[in-house]
Formats: structure tokens, C-alpha cells, sequence
């Protein structure tokens, strides 16, 4: 018996949209990098690309537990000596909301060079507007 690896032909990526409003950030992400990575189909592999577009809309409005608004951090160096940045994730969420979703997506995909192919699968929007309309995304319903 032969294992059977897909080709470019074998599969389909679809289009979806997700709501994010209201929705915990860690279980959208992890619901959001399952679906990039293509964890649901049959036909997964994993060291293929074989996921979905996934759109996100309404990224300001999701909701983090706690007190993580005030005291969860995001770093950025500049690459010279001293220059590390830091930002609160409400100060982030009024600069940009998509950065939220994306960072912690980002950290569920794989860190190589499938990851960064499969991040480019997602687009995050603050509010309810997208250009994808042309695609005709499906709504995905996630519980969180």
C-alpha cells in the first residue's frame, strides 16, 4: 500500500469569512490556524500547503479575558542597540486592530517557511468592509 502525497490538482482552497466580534482571541486564532493549515480536510499533509482563505472581519471588536487588555505586551525591535519597542494590546487595538489577530495567529502557524506561505492565506480587517466580495467567502461560525 502506497501513501498517497496530493499534487496541486487533488485539492480545493475555499474562501471564508469569520465575524470576530465578541470572539476570545486565543480561540479564534487557534480555529483561524487550523483551518489556514488545512487540519480539517481529508487530505491534509503536513509539510503541503492544503488550507483555506480565511478573511476576518471586525478585528477592533474582539475580546481578550482579564485584565490582558492593560497588561498583555507586544514587542518590536528596530535592530539597533536599545531598540526594543513595547505596546499594550489596547494601546495596539486603537493603532491596529488586524495586528492583534495576526500576531497571535502567526504564533500557532508552523516557523518556517510553510508558515509564512500559510500566513499570507490570511486577511484581517478592523471593521466590516473587505475587497474579497469577488470570491464569494463562506461564513464560518466559531464558538469562543
Amino acid at each position: 500500500m502506497k501513501t498517497l502525497t496530493p499534487g496541486a490538482d487533488d485539492f480545493s482552497r475555499d474562501w471564508y469569512i469569520v465575524d470576530a466580534t465578541d470572539l476570545a482571541l486565543g480561540r479564534l486564532a487557534s480555529q483561524v490556524a487550523s483551518r489556514l493549515r488545512g487540519k480539517h480536510k481529508p487530505i491534509f499533509t503536513p509539510h503541503m500547503d492544503t488550507g483555506d482563505f480565511v478573511v476576518v472581519i471586525n478585528a477592533e471588536k474582539v475580546k481578550l479575558t482579564g485584565r490582558k487588555w492593560e497588561q498583555k505586551k507586544y514587542y518590536r525591535h528596530s535592530g539597533y542597540p536599545g531598540g526594543i519597542k513595547e505596546i499594550t494590546a489596547d494601546k495596539l487595538r486603537d493603532k491596529a486592530p488586524d495586528r492583534l489577530i495576526r500576531s497571535a495567529v502567526k504564533g500557532m502557524l508552523p516557523k518556517n517557511r510553510l508558515g509564512r506561505k500559510l500566513l499570507k492565506k490570511l486577511k484581517v480587517y478592523a471593521g466590516p468592509e473587505h475587497p474579497h466580495q469577488a470570491q464569494q467567502p463562506q461564513p464560518l461560525t466559531l464558538e469562543g
